[in-house]
């Protein structure tokens, strides 16, 4: 068994808080685009130029609440990003192998500054696709890269806070998406250009981050580059005294050279384990339904019958839950665990759902709308979702496959990760209207199904990595779990 650094020297140094920082700022391109892209879909001006069918079955006295908004092209605004997102982070992966993190960051910069700008000026509703594209690459480049900057730089007892920075930066996104589209849907008619306009402000924030952070010490050892990786290891630990972790990372970095093809080592021993947790927390994530809600939560709202402006107040407040709930998680996730918090929000998300889809079901007709109360309580359970949703399924989906992976089927094994995740991104953005105009408040059944589903998933394969070296993952934890363990027999 390899020996392991349990507790390397660090100090937090206004550099190294930096460099979380900026490199967050990934999270917070992810984030906006959440969140813009459901309050971008409802506003009547940006449905009048590029979806007037949606537009006019909206008008219509009397009209289905669940199936106004049913529309594939609109959803295909939505879904076609994380389509284009799931293709690019198979490239970044090489780029992240090849050409290292930090040139792999800012180039995610640039695309989602391009995608920006030509979503901003579209015309015509190929534009407005094709920057939807390029914002998709941007995210495929953001996602596969921020994550695993993170956990490369983080120290071990911090590494899951230092993680969970991405997803708060999404929170983060999210919310100030909700505030921009509550200020915009009024700015009439070009409302919508400045809500997607205005996510270059976050890829430009990710731009300059790129000139003050440095490489990942493991990416430029991997890369042959040892004394600047001793270099940048000093910087991002703080101290000088770095010896035995560095001795580490290039042990693990010269076992990382002797794979010649990673993508086709991910099937083979040690990578078969974080493989298959990293792709059904991906499809799991999805499954639990915040997506869905985060998309269409003001098309969600309208169709209880709230008013446009109230749709989009109710979405901001759901956005302010969605921020402070993480903070829980970067306070929790090193001293509880991994595994706790994923249970209790399986627990909290389903009585959620649950509750949702009751009153949904005896409540919410075809026409008409809620009452005030019930639409009030509706609110409420949607926030107690967020809430559980936003310390556990939405930060530890991408913090557990970053920390997983051997050295040298990271990058290759990640990007798996990250495109199973747009792939039903995708899904569910192109699926879910569709699916709330035929299953209506049944919906939140067939989410709750999937919640159960996860909980067992969690009890039965998902070990607990907390505190684990990532080096030392395969020994420390693959080697001896009870179903996992199965993959070494051979070894």
């Amino acid at each position: 068994m390899t020996t392991s650094i349990q507790a390397p020297n660090h100090k937090i140094t206004v550099y190294v808080v930096s460099c979380w920082i900026f490199a967050a700022f990934g999270g917070l391109m992810f984030g906006y685009d959440i969140g813009i892209s459901g309050g971008v879909s409802g506003m009547d001006d940006f449905l009048i130029k590029f979806f007037p069918n949606v537009y006019k079955r909206k008008l219509i006295a009397k009209e289905n609440n669940y199936c106004k908004y049913d529309d594939q092209l609109l959803q295909l605004f939505t879904s076609s990003l994380y389509l284009s997102a799931l293709v690019a982070s198979f490239f970044a992966s090489k780029a992240c192998s090849a050409l290292g993190r930090r040139p792999t960051i800012f180039m995610a910069s640039i695309f989602f500054i391009a995608g920006a700008i030509l979503s901003a000026a579209s015309e015509y509703r190929w534009m407005l696709i094709l920057g939807r594209i390029l914002f998709g690459v941007g995210v495929g480049f953001g996602n596969e890269t921020v994550p695993l900057f993170l956990t490369e730089v983080a120290p071990i007892q911090l590494r899951g806070a230092v993680n969970i920075m991405f997803q708060l930066f999404v929170t983060i996104g999210i919310f100030i998406a909700n505030l921009v589209n509550y200020g915009t849907s009024t700015m009439h008619p070009h409302g919508w250009r400045v809500s997607l306009g205005l996510a270059a402000v976050p890829a430009v924030l990710l731009l300059i981050g790129c000139f003050v952070i440095t490489d990942t010490p493991a990416s430029l050892i991997e890369r042959g580059k040892d004394e600047q990786g001793k270099a940048a290891l000093k910087k991002v630990r703080g101290v000088d005294d770095v010896e035995a972790e560095y001795k580490e990372l290039v042990a693990a970095c010269e076992q990382a050279k002797e794979i010649k093809h990673s993508f086709r080592n991910l099937m083979k021993g040690a990578s078969i384990p974080p493989l298959v947790i990293a792709v059904l927390i991906q499809i799991f994530q999805q499954f639990t339904g915040i997506n869905a809600i985060m998309f269409y939560a003001p098309v969600l709202f309208q169709t209880m019958g709230f008013k446009s402006d109230g749709a989009l107040l109710s979405s901001v407040i759901t956005g302010l839950v969605n921020v402070g709930s993480t903070f829980v998680s970067i306070f929790a996730v090193d001293k509880v665990g991994r595994k706790k918090l994923l249970l209790q929000a399986c627990c909290q998300m389903l009585i959620s759902h649950l509750a949702i889809g009751i009153i949904l079901t005896t409540s919410l007709r075809e026409t008409g709308s809620l009452n005030k109360t019930l639409a009030t309580v509706v609110v409420v359970f949607v926030c107690t979702f967020v809430m559980a949703f936003a310390w556990s399924w939405g930060p530890l989906g991408w913090l557990i496959p970053s920390e997983t992976f051997p050295m040298e089927t990271r990058t290759s094994g990640f990007a798996f990760a990250v495109s199973t995740n747009m792939l039903f991104t995708s899904v569910i953005a192109q699926a879910f209207l569709t699916m709330l105009c035929h299953m209506q408040a049944y919906i939140f059944f067939f989410f709750s199904g999937w919640i159960v589903l996860m909980g067992v998933f969690v009890v039965v394969l998902l070990p607990e990595t907390k505190g684990v070296p990532i080096e030392s993952m395969v020994d420390t934890v693959w080697k001896k779990h009870p179903v996992w363990k199965k993959c070494f027999k051979n070894e």
